[in-house]
């Protein structure tokens, strides 16, 4: 069993109480270890370690953070497998796709340290003679940055490489659900010997120390990925500071085929979008708009594939889908298919809660694909999260356009045509901020991950993520005589 204390100023320190967050394995409730409970004091010494140790971290070069950049990712590539079992078991994805997790967490740093040479700033000219204005982009100073439980080690290291590679330091709080693979970075930590203070890790509620951590006046930059509630409970608590606030939040992404596609294409990536890592992804594939002249054969070949779906344990290789977080995710989505249901929609696959043998213990859920007439229908509407989608004919491009745009959401969405005037159309009229033309979701870490409306503010990847690391200074610059 994993036993790890937060993560403060260099090495992990022991609590001066007992509270413990007992991790469980959702495939069968085992416990796989456990992390500390800490208070709002334990999060204050986080940051005043970060705080302390920012200008010194500040004065190295952009190049010198980035070879610690480079040594942590490396350390993490050595040792993906023992990471990824640790993420399968407290998260219960597939072990291929913890693996995968293990590796993206580690281009993300890659990706932040080859930057290095090419944070920039501007020089401009004055009206006033012998004047330059030089622009220069200058750390934050302390971030803190909290990470959901679908991806938790990726979304903790996306956040620590750009911080870091600009000259913040940073504290991360996992959730508590998932906080094992993270709080273990720390053991790497000291293997490459970043300096103490740079990266904290400590775990806990978001009550006290997500309060904490986004209230306090050390924080001067916060980083969210999580749902649409716990942003607007982040904007509360960072008013008081006027707190830079980056929010990348719930989705709802439409999935629209127009009626030249490649049905087989877009089934293809209609099913992995929807249920890898068990439909708990935020850019998931969350309700489907089909052309009605290609609806018949995109429904039957959809429903076909997904009920060849394997869902079992997720150690073993070729397993589809594990189990979902927790009971509270299955209790969630029994309640929304009901609710559908009685709202007029009908089952093409019935899935739900499973039971029997492996299946007594355990958060297991089958897949479920709910056909339905109205766009209000509650599928339609609110995020899943989950191995559960809506379907629903379309008759032509307005009114894909029309329904796809008809919610709060706005982070991804899908597109699947080869007609030139439908993509360009959809660039001026969908009002999301990712947008997948003819493929399955999975950003690139050279893209540009934000979205509009509910789905948060700011954004993560490439330069502009890095960019958002950053603050700019203005300088005047005169030299007359």
């Amino acid at each position: 069993m994993i036993q790890l204390a937060n993560y403060i100023n260099g090495c992990y320190q022991k609590a001066n109480h007992d509270k413990k967050i007992v991790v469980e394995n959702p495939a069968n409730y085992e416990i796989v270890g456990t992390v500390t409970e800490s208070t709002r004091e334990e999060a204050v010494l986080a940051l005043e370690a970060a705080h302390n140790s920012q200008k010194k971290w500040a004065g190295l070069t952009a190049v010198q953070r980035a070879e610690y950049l480079f040594k942590l990712a490396d350390k993490l590539d050595g040792k993906n497998e023992e990471f990824a079992i640790i993420l399968t078991s407290e998260q219960g994805k597939p072990i291929q796709e913890a693996r995968d997790e293990v590796s993206a967490a580690s281009e993300f740093l890659k990706y932040a340290a080859q930057a290095a040479t090419r944070i920039e700033g501007d020089i401009i000219t004055s009206q006033i003679p012998d004047e330059q204005i030089w622009i220069q982009r200058v750390p934050y100073g302390v971030v803190s940055g909290l990470c959901a439980w679908n991806f938790p080690l990726a979304l903790a290291c996306r956040k620590i490489a750009g911080a870091l590679v600009c000259g913040n330091t940073i504290v991360i709080k996992p959730p508590s659900e998932t906080p094992l693979a993270v709080m273990k970075l720390g053991e790497l930590c000291d293997e490459i010997g970043l300096p103490a203070g740079v990266l904290n890790l400590i775990s806990g509620n978001a009550t006290d120390v997500g309060n904490e951590l986004v209230s306090n006046p050390i924080t001067q930059l916060v980083t969210l990925t999580g749902s649409t509630r716990a942003g607007r409970q982040l904007y509360h608590a960072a008013a008081e500071n006027v707190t830079v606030l980056r929010l990348e939040l719930g989705g709802k992404a439409p999935f629209i085929v127009m009626e030249d596609a490649d049905v087989d294409k877009a089934v293809k990536a209609a099913v992995e979008a929807r249920f890898y890592n068990c439909g708990q992804i935020c850019t998931c594939n969350e309700r489907m708009y089909i052309h009605k002249s290609i609806y018949e054969d995109f429904k039957a070949k959809f429903v076909q594939q997904v009920k060849q779906l394997r869902v079992g344990d997720p150690m073993k290789d070729g397993t589809d889908m594990g189990p979902k977080v927790s009971r509270f995710e299955v209790d969630k989505l029994e309640q929304m298919v009901a609710k559908s249901v009685e709202q007029g929609g009908r089952l093409l696959v019935e899935g739900g809660r499973l039971k029997g043998g492996m299946y007594d213990k355990g958060n297991w859920f089958a897949p479920v694909v709910v056909e339905v007439d109205d766009n209000k229908n509650i599928l339609m509407q609110e995020e899943t999260f989950g191995p559960v989608v809506p379907m629903m004919p379309i008759n032509d491009f307005e009114q894909a356009m029309e329904y796809a745009n008809d919610c709060c959401y706005g982070l991804s969405s899908y597109l699947f045509t080869d007609n030139v005037k439908y993509i360009m159309r959809m660039i001026n009229e969908l009002e999301f901020g990712e947008v997948y033309v003819n493929r399955k979701n999975g950003e690139l870490v050279n893209g540009f991950h934000n979205g509009f409306k509910l789905s948060g503010v700011g954004g993560e990847d490439g330069k502009y993520g890095i960019e958002g690391y950053l603050q700019k200074k203005t300088i005047y610059m005169n030299y007359s005589k």
